[in-house]
């Protein structure tokens, strides 16, 4: 059969177009969405802790095994905790391999899929949020959203830049169907609710 007859063939048996979705709505909405969001986290590998300020966040901080053990930490609140490293004097990512630990602020949350996300505003090296062994974020308890359509509406980049949503520690469960956490990116993830 030539090429054009198969061409032919697939044309005449093409199926009908179907209508695009509505964007309508109406979208999911949860009665409570810090802790739809706090579930979701969780059954996805998170960890969430709630803390009503920064003397607070501190003080969860230094129990977690994963901060107490870490030797190098990079922390991007000034007033929280000593950063070991200065992303500003840092050129080449690659200095970035061996963080243990990293604290880093979110946007916003989102309830459906406890995803938070995050722009690189103020962070010179993106690679750090898949680089580092341990991921803490720490976002407003104030800024969850019920859902994903809500979280596109409060998407704003106003120019070239990095924007993604990152939802739990690393996993994967390609090999042999066996669930792996942290292997290719941080083992675990700590998300801050503060206020």
């Amino acid at each position: 059969m030539s090429r054009e007859a198969i061409l032919q063939s697939i044309r005449r048996h093409l199926p009908e177009s179907s209508p695009l979705p509505e964007l309508d709505g109406p979208w999911i909405a949860y009665p409570d969405p810090v802790s739809q969001f706090v579930g979701m986290l969780e059954m996805i590998g998170g960890k969430t802790i709630r803390v009503p300020d920064q003397a607070a966040l501190r003080s969860e901080l230094e129990k977690l095994p994963q901060y107490q053990q870490s030797r190098r930490t990079l922390c991007e609140f000034a007033d929280l905790v000593p950063s070991d490293v200065d992303l500003a004097a840092i050129a080449d990512p690659h200095q970035l391999e061996d963080i243990d630990f990293a604290i880093l602020p979110g946007e916003f949350g989102v309830a459906e899929n406890g995803a938070i996300w995050i722009t690189d505003d103020g962070l010179p090296h993106r690679v750090v949020l898949f680089l580092c062994q341990h991921l803490s974020l720490v976002i407003p308890v104030d800024q969850i959203v019920h859902n994903m359509y809500e979280a596109y509406l409060r998407i704003r980049i106003a120019g070239p830049g990095f924007g993604t949503f990152i939802s739990g520690p690393s996993k994967t469960a390609d090999i042999e169907q066996s669930l792996v956490i942290g292997a290719h990116g941080p083992k675990s993830m700590t998300v801050f609710l503060a206020g």
